[in-house]
């Protein structure tokens, strides 16, 4: 199934695609949440529920907009530096350990969604990423059943103030990546079942219609099974938590010259059987970029 959440005039919805159309599962069950990760909490029987409702559940009534697949996971979770051949454009060493960070959940933004250049920041970088969605709660996860608590996939922007990033005293990674509306996912979650080879997807990135961004998951250094073996080992997943698995080459900050996002911009992420999540970059209210 494709899933995904949707804000409509009766509000939020879980929706789905079917085909061409999307359709309004809560409509067809009143009975199933409105909420994707309240979906993914029941497990089995939810998705079972949710099945049956794709196939008499109506099309949605616009207008409606789209939101993050999961629009309110407990944890956000990145990884830098997981393919091998970003790690060879950035003249960076192969890591024999994820690097890991995070953003806030208050940085998603959904399909469609304008991502906002902050005033503060004139390096803002564009990043393609696979966003893995968890759909069950582990701690300690043996990495051999690390892949049963993957509810789906999404294509991922993990946008990111380069000048924060890296050029604080300190290296701001967190703050320089959880900037409002820099964590695009979408446009749906599509289930795991529908997803056999995660680890062989084509992935791009078009900025302007031009391909920035080009490569396939089978670079990953870290597979999907062992993040989640990895980070589990420290906390707690939650049902509906993501997973950036990190940006293939192609990025911005390692051109030459060097490409950054600017207003009127429209950047596509397009991810093999996931479909194309795209985002129109503007600038913000007020006062024009400055330095830091």
């Amino acid at each position: 199934m494709r899933l995904l959440t949707c804000r409509t005039a009766a509000g939020v919805r879980l929706a789905a695609r079917r085909g061409d159309e999307l359709v309004d599962l809560n409509q067809a069950d009143p009975q199933l949440p409105t909420s994707l990760r309240g979906l993914l909490a029941l497990g089995t029987e939810g998705m079972d529920r949710a099945r049956q409702a794709l196939a008499q559940a109506p099309p949605l009534a616009p207008p409606l907009a789209w939101l993050p697949p999961v629009p309110d996971p407990q944890k956000v979770i990145c990884v830098g530096l997981n393919y091998a051949d970003h790690a060879a454009e950035s003249g960076l060493p192969i890591p024999d350990q994820p690097v890991i960070f995070n953003k806030f959940p208050s940085a998603l933004a959904g399909h469609r969604d304008p991502i906002v250049l902050p005033n503060c920041s004139n390096q803002v970088d564009y990043e393609a990423e696979l966003v893995v969605i968890l759909g069950r709660q582990g701690r300690d996860i043996p990495e051999e059943e690390a892949m049963s608590y993957v509810a789906g996939y999404a294509c991922g922007h993990d946008v990111s103030a380069r000048d924060w990033q890296t050029g604080t005293p300190a290296g701001q990674w967190l703050l320089g990546k959880t900037f409002d509306t820099f964590a695009p996912v979408g446009p749906e979650m599509v289930t795991a079942d529908e997803v056999p080879s995660p680890g062989q997807l084509p992935i791009r990135l078009r900025l302007n219609g031009k391909v920035m961004q080009e490569s396939s998951t089978r670079q990953l250094i870290f597979p999907i099974a062992h993040l989640i073996r990895y980070v589990s080992r420290v906390c707690t997943l939650n049902v509906g938590d993501l997973l950036f698995t990190g940006t293939p080459p192609g990025v911005g900050v390692a051109r030459q010259p060097q490409v950054f996002l600017q207003p009127g911009d429209e950047v596509e992420v397009e991810i093999e059987t996931l479909g194309v999540l795209s985002n129109p970059v503007v600038a913000a209210s007020g006062t024009s970029a400055s330095n830091l």
